[in-house]
């Protein structure tokens, strides 16, 4: 659409606040936008300027873990193109875009047809040791998440997942980057079907089956000798070890095939896939 090709040459800055699940990213997002003079912020498929929701829908309203990762990564062609159009409408420069991680924000910028992040801001720069853990177990143990508006803005559509509001108030002694007059700023606390029900994520065994599936779609000619999977907040680390004919062209070839598992996967699954690692075990002769 010619809206959204047009958003690519029309100045907008990007960022990216990025840090594990339940970290406090949205607490600190309004301060952050302060700092820098961004005007909006993307924030688990809803994009917020001056405490209103422009556009898009939370993820946190969805039922299942695995729905709110797709809506977080804008999986849907129309929630897409809503907030595409809400960023031109509005003529939007600077954009703080929020993610578990530098991909996750990259993958949301790409999919919105808009510039990846200039600058990467990581939790740990702009919180301690302390604040991250307290606000983890805030997550882990009372399921609270933070979206950064006002609770009457998410009164108005999500109101089943409103759970409090807070006010927090900052001085120029407590962050060196806020102007002398005090600022309040009010944040919406909420609790998220898939909070309260608990964190839906599909199984190793699936996920090795399909990332099988996708090396024998790739080439008959590859044997797996070993798969494993690590996951974290980030998304999922696959390692692979495989043993591969002789006379192939590794280095482009692997590469091409760490791309269709990725993409496969993402595709069919919503979930995001952080990293394969491919290990040539041996170089097979012909028979």
């Amino acid at each position: 659409m010619n809206f959204i090709s047009k958003m690519l040459h029309t100045g907008l800055t990007v960022f990216a606040l990025v840090g594990e699940s339940g970290t406090g990213k949205s607490f600190r997002a309004k301060l952050l936008a302060q700092k820098y003079g961004i005007e909006a912020i993307i924030d688990d498929g809803l994009l917020i300027k001056d405490d209103k929701i422009l556009a898009g829908k939370t993820a946190k309203h969805e039922k299942t873990y695995m729905g709110a990762v797709r809506i977080a990564l804008f999986d849907d062609k129309q929630h897409r193109d809503d907030v595409a159009k809400a960023l031109q409408k509005n003529k939007i420069k600077k954009l703080l875009i929020i993610g578990t991680s530098e991909k996750m924000a990259g993958k949301i910028a790409t999919r919105l047809q808009i510039p990846l992040p200039s600058k990467i801001i990581k939790i740990e720069d702009i919180a301690n040791r302390e604040e991250i853990e307290k606000a983890i177990r805030s997550r882990q143990i009372e399921g609270k998440h933070v979206i950064p508006v006002p609770a009457i803005e998410v009164k108005k559509s999500y109101s089943q997942i409103f759970h409090d509001s807070l006010r927090d108030i900052a001085n120029k002694s407590k962050l060196k980057f806020l102007k002398k007059e005090t600022s309040v700023m009010e944040k919406s606390i909420v609790t998220p079907e898939f909070s309260k029900k608990g964190r839906i994520e599909i199984s190793e065994a699936a996920l090795s089956q399909m990332a099988m599936h996708c090396i024998n779609e790739f080439s008959q000619e590859i044997r797996i000798k070993k798969l494993s999977i690590k996951t974290d907040s980030r998304g999922y680390r696959l390692i692979i070890t495989i043993d591969v004919p002789f006379g192939r062209q590794l280095t482009g070839e692997i590469h091409s095939l760490q791309q269709y598992i990725i993409e496969n996967i993402e595709k069919y699954t919503g979930i995001l896939i952080e990293e394969v690692s491919i290990i040539i075990d041996k170089i097979t002769l012909n028979k």
